[in-house]
């Protein structure tokens, strides 16, 4: 039983409706927000894990780069030379 008041019954239905209307959508929106801040979450995971692979890429490179200068500097003749003394 509604009681009386001095607003129009009109008014109050439309402000219950619309207050209705907001307590409704309020699980939907949250389970959005909740679904989005997921999404991101997971987009940040993927780009970091690429990201770290192409760094590590760019490493083991360098370092290949590295070991196989190493390799070419050195001296073939004396290797040879250690090479003869050991076999011989």
């Amino acid at each position: 039983m509604a009681y009386p008041t001095a607003v129009n019954s009109q008014i109050t239905d439309s402000v219950t409706q619309a207050n209705t209307q907001v307590v409704a959508a309020s699980p939907a929106m949250a389970m959005g927000n909740l679904m989005m801040a997921t999404s991101q979450a997971l987009s940040m995971t993927a780009h970091n894990a690429t990201s770290l692979q192409q760094n590590a890429s760019q490493t083991a490179q360098a370092t290949t780069t590295q070991g196989v200068s190493t390799l070419y500097s050195i001296d073939t003749a004396s290797t040879g030379t250690g090479t003869k003394k050991v076999f011989a």
